[in-house]
């Protein structure tokens, strides 16, 4: 699960390319409704940047494994992940996904429709820290799984909030925890490693918290994800 962008790209060797379609195209993970939400990143502010496939069947498969039937998204883009999301938790569950910005907002929300799940979804558009401090506030019933895949600086805030916002049991996974092995570099000065480094000493010092964190590579290059659960 990687994040690259315009600016910033992950180089994926041809073999990690070859290896990821043919095992999506082997296991046929993705339908029409798939594939026009990931074309559609195209026209978002990140474009590329959603997970692939076989790392959203991955996702939506450690929503079926934990019985979640709310889960919590910070970082939408185009809705790719979220169909991911709503189709697992199936009907009565319920996705709240955070987006910064509105044009992508629209775009996922077209997305959502065109799945057959936008019943399920509700987005929140704004500065996704706020969004989840409003849940916080409102007293929301707490969700079962939250993925954190928005701006990498803000993850020590995002998981405060993700633990605001779950109870026992609960999975918690961050995203882009490897980019491209800067993980490792203390004094990278990459505010985004600088994000990913933080939480991962959050996660590890918290008495509640159990984790492992995975390396990946495939069509979106060399990354990689943690996951959490509470105890």
């Amino acid at each position: 699960m990687s994040e690259p962008t315009a600016v910033n790209r992950y180089e994926s060797a041809s073999a990690w390319r070859e290896v990821d379609s043919y095992f999506v195209d082997a296991l046929d993970l993705e339908d029409e409704a798939l594939v026009a939400a990931r074309e559609s990143g195209s026209r978002t502010t990140m474009p590329n940047a959603e997970v692939a496939a076989n790392q959203g069947a991955l996702l939506a498969m450690l929503v079926q494994i934990a019985g979640a039937r709310r889960v919590l998204e910070l970082g939408t883009l185009a809705g790719y992940s979220t169909i991911w999301f709503a189709r697992a938790v199936g009907e009565g569950g319920h996705v709240v996904s955070l987006e910064l910005e509105p044009r992508n907002a629209e775009i996922a929300a077209q997305n959502l429709e065109r799945a057959g799940v936008s019943e399920r979804v509700e987005i929140l558009v704004g500065p996704a820290a706020d969004s989840a401090q409003q849940l916080v506030e409102a007293g929301v019933e707490p969700f079962d799984l939250v993925f954190i895949d928005a701006d990498k600086p803000s993850n020590p805030r995002y998981l405060a909030a993700a633990l605001a916002l779950t109870r026992a049991g609960a999975v918690i996974v961050v995203d882009n925890v490897v980019r491209d092995g800067a993980v490792v570099r203390a004094d990278s000065g990459d505010a985004r490693v600088e994000g990913v480094r933080a939480v991962v000493e959050d996660i590890a010092n918290h008495p509640d918290l159990d984790a492992t964190a995975l390396q990946t590579v495939g069509l979106k290059g060399w990354d990689g994800f943690l996951i959490a659960r509470r105890r």
